[in-house]
C-alpha cells in the first residue's frame, strides 16, 4: 500500500494534522506514507512519526524534481489537506486510484475538482480543523481515532533545551511569551505585553522568556515591546526578562515550550506545540475563529473581544475582531488562574 498526504499549508496546520497522520499510520502498519508539505513545515518533520518520505515544496523551479518524484511513485491513495492548485496537481500525478478531497472543491472549482474522485462531505468552517482533517481519512476506513496532536521531540532535541535553559540560568519556573505573528492583525499593543511580562516577573517571581520570528515585521513588533519594559531585556543570567526571540530553530523552541510553567502568546505556531507538550497556555485572539483552531488538549484559556473572562462556548460563525479589545486585566487574570493550578 502507498498513500500520499499532502499538506502545504503553515506548521500550525501540519501540527493539526499530526492526529490524521497518526490515524492513517495505525490503521496501515505497513502501507508506505508519503508527505508533502511546503518549505516552511520541513523544520517540524523530525518531530512527525509514522512517515516513510517526506518531499518538500519549495515555490521554485527546485519543485519540478518534487513533482517527478510524485509521478514516479503511483500511489494507492492521495489524502489532499490543502485544497488548492498546487496540491491538485500533486494529486493528479500521484496516479492514486482514489483521491480524497472536500467537496467544496467539486462545488467552487469545477475544473480542478476532476482531479478527485473521493469527496468528503464535511466542511471546514463547520469543524475543528483537528476533525476536519480526520475527516478526510475516513474514506480509507480509518475511524474512532484519537484526536490528540502527535510530535516526538528527540532526546539531541530535549538536551538543546537543557543545555540552552542551563546557558541563560532559567533555574527557576519560567513563563514564556510569544507575542509575534506571520499576520500583524494578530499583534496586540506592545505596551500591554510589557505590563503582563512585568505583572509575571514581579508577581509571580518567575523567568520571562520572550520568543518570536526572526521576520522584519516580528522584529519590529517585539522592539516594541521590550522599549515599553521598565528595564531593559537582557540576555545576561542576571536579567529576569531573558530575550530568545528569533534565537530558536522551531523544534528547540518545542522544547522550551514543553517545559514551560505557562505560555502567553496570540494565534500562531507555538499555541500548537504548546497543545501538543500539554503546557498550560493564555491564547489570545482576534481575527481568527477559535471554534476552528483553539487547543483542546492542553489547560488553555481563549481570551477574544471585550470579554473579561475566558470563552467558554466557541461558535462556527463569528465577526473578525481586532486585538485591541482584549484587556490588560483580562490576560493578568487568566495567567493568575493557570499559575495558581498545582502543577502535576
Amino acid at each position: 500500500m502507498n498513500i500520499l498526504l499532502i499538506q502545504l499549508k503553515r506548521i500550525g496546520d501540519l501540527v493539526l494534522t499530526t492526529p490524521a497522520i497518526a490515524a492513517v499510520r495505525k490503521t496501515f502498519p505497513d502501507a508506505k506514507l508519503t508527505l508533502v508539505i511546503s518549505e516552511e513545515g520541513a523544520a517540524l518533520l523530525p518531530a512527525i512519526t509514522g512517515i516513510d518520505r517526506a518531499v518538500i515544496m519549495h515555490r521554485n523551479l527546485s519543485d519540478i524534481a518534487a513533482f517527478l518524484s510524485v509521478l514516479r511513485q503511483r500511489f494507492d491513495y492521495c489524502i489532499d489537506f490543502t485544497r488548492n492548485d498546487r496540491s491538485a496537481f500533486l494529486a493528479l500525478l500521484s496516479g492514486a486510484k482514489k483521491r480524497v478531497v472536500s467537496y467544496r472543491v467539486k462545488r467552487r472549482a469545477p475544473i480542478r475538482g476532476r482531479i478527485y474522485n473521493e469527496f468528503v462531505q464535511h466542511r471546514m468552517r463547520d469543524m475543528h480543523t483537528v476533525d476536519y482533517n480526520l475527516s478526510l481519512v475516513e474514506p480509507l476506513g480509518v475511524t474512532d481515532v484519537s484526536p490528540a496532536l502527535r510530535l516526538n521531540l528527540a532526546p539531541a532535541v530535549q538536551e538543546k533545551g537543557d543545555a540552552l535553559r542551563q546557558h541563560t540560568r532559567i533555574d527557576r519556573p519560567f513563563v514564556l511569551f510569544h507575542p509575534g505573528s506571520a499576520r500583524r492583525e494578530k499583534f496586540w499593543e506592545p505596551e500591554r505585553w510589557a505590563e503582563v511580562i512585568t505583572y509575571a516577573t514581579t508577581q509571580w517571581k518567575v523567568h520571562a522568556v520572550l520568543t518570536g520570528g526572526s521576520s522584519i515585521l516580528e522584529k519590529a513588533h517585539l522592539a516594541q515591546i521590550q522599549a515599553k519594559l521598565p528595564r531593559p531585556v537582557e540576555n545576561s543570567p542576571a536579567g529576569s526578562v531573558i530575550d530568545l526571540s528569533g534565537k530558536l530553530d522551531l523544534l528547540t523552541l518545542a522544547a522550551m515550550i514543553a517545559h514551560a510553567r505557562l505560555v502567553v502568546t496570540v494565534d500562531s505556531a507555538p499555541m500548537h506545540l504548546a497543545a501538543a507538550a500539554g503546557t498550560p497556555q493564555v491564547v489570545l485572539f482576534g481575527p481568527t475563529n477559535p471554534f476552528h483552531w483553539r487547543p483542546r488538549e492542553s489547560p488553555a484559556l481563549i481570551l477574544q473581544g471585550e470579554s473579561p473572562l475566558p470563552l467558554r462556548e466557541f461558535a462556527a460563525k463569528q465577526t473578525r475582531l481586532p486585538m485591541k479589545l482584549i484587556s490588560t486585566p483580562a490576560v493578568i487574570d487568566a495567567m493568575n488562574s493557570l499559575l495558581s493550578t498545582p502543577t502535576l
